[in-house]
């Protein structure tokens, strides 16, 4: 028979002291440790055959080394995090962020997915809140950011001139509906210019040809309103009808001078109580102009309003410059429509002179006749 000798189990003190030492000689080698550990197990306190034993030493020696540490960036509903973690999987992650994972829930990673040094998974928990579209209401689960977001998921059409409460761009809240209210009426206006009149006036310090802005002029504004109608289904275009038309501001007319000379006369018109340089005409009739004395042929030298005929009364159709207008005839001068005469029809005026030679002179010939006044 053979025998193992007891030495082992009836060491002196000194023995035991003498391998304690040892065991705390190779603890402390710290460039090795789990050699250190691995021959103390093995060769100076493991009897050969002692399996059990041995089986406990190997698990605490696995058991002591931890896993490694990564660092992952973790996006939070929006809200982003670096972390240091060690966990293994996506799912150890989350609950050591203490999140209960749903499968309603956004996880753009597979949950039993290894966590990868350097990764960043993003999570979005969902939010059950209530649609109201139209008086119709209903509970929808979403992961979406936006309010927005959520009635693209669910198929909702919307405009600018639909009611939407939250706001689209507002995060969706399990605390409070969404609601969609379609407007299928609504009130439209807009704009337009009106262009400046242009005004022709008479400027007498200007030669004949010449023309002076006076007045530089600006648009108006004119406001259109419409009633806009569209059907439910929008499938056909929406239908405009006329409301109102409303003048948000009149133009202001451009004016501009045209020169029709002679200064002296201008100095006349002045005393008479005319506007100075420049005065508005009522109207700048082209006429044909032919020219009388008092000793014409037929002429009584009186005229139909009772003056004297003669230089500065011209005789007019009462239809289209009243009698008594005072007119400015360039090329003639300051007059007086004082006299009417058989032929004198339409647009044509007879400038009265003194003498048959300064009328024979004038002879026939095409004027503007500017209209100042009664």
């Amino acid at each position: 028979m053979i025998r193992f000798p007891f030495g082992a189990a009836a060491r002196t003190d000194a023995e035991l002291a003498s391998i304690s030492g040892k065991e705390t000689g190779i603890g402390r080698d710290a460039k090795s440790p789990i050699t250190a550990i691995g021959v103390l197990s093995l060769g100076l306190l493991l009897p050969v055959g002692a399996g059990p034993l041995a089986d406990r030493a190997v698990a605490l020696l696995t058991g002591s080394v931890e896993a490694p540490t990564k660092v992952v960036t973790f996006v939070h509903d929006g809200q982003s995090e670096t972390l240091r973690t060690r966990a293994a999987t996506v799912n150890e992650l989350l609950a050591e962020q203490h999140v209960a994972f749903d499968a309603h829930d956004a996880l753009d990673a597979d949950p039993s997915a290894p966590v990868t040094d350097g990764e960043t998974i993003h999570y979005r928990a969902s939010v059950t809140v209530t649609l109201v579209v139209d008086g119709a209401a209903q509970s929808v689960r979403s992961t979406a950011a936006s309010v927005g977001v959520l009635l693209a998921e669910q198929g909702i059409i919307y405009d600018a001139h639909d009611r939407v409460v939250p706001a689209a761009n507002a995060p969706p809240s399990a605390d409070q509906p969404i609601s969609v209210e379609h407007v299928n009426a609504w009130i439209e206006s807009t704009d337009h210019a009106i262009a400046a009149p242009v005004r022709h006036v008479a400027a007498f310090d200007l030669a004949l040809g010449h023309v002076r802005v006076v007045q530089k002029g600006s648009s108006g504004l004119r406001e259109i309103s419409y009633l806009v109608t569209r059907g439910t289904t929008r499938a056909d275009p929406p239908r405009r009808s006329l409301l109102a038309v409303r003048i948000l501001r009149q133009p202001r007319a451009r004016v501009i001078a045209a020169g029709i000379g002679e200064y002296a006369a201008l100095a006349e018109l002045a005393r008479r109580g005319f506007d100075g340089t420049v005065r508005l005409t009522r109207a700048a009739l082209s006429m044909v102009a032919t020219a009388y004395t008092a000793s014409c042929y037929g002429c009584s030298g009186t005229t139909a309003s009772g003056h004297r005929a003669g230089y500065g009364i011209v005789a007019v159709d009462p239809r289209v410059i009243p009698l008594g207008s005072h007119l400015y005839i360039p090329g003639y001068g300051q007059a007086t429509a004082g006299d009417t005469g058989g032929a004198i029809v339409g647009n044509r005026i007879d400038l009265g002179f003194n003498s048959n030679s300064d009328a024979l002179h004038f002879g026939r010939r095409p004027v503007i006749v500017f209209v100042l006044g009664p």
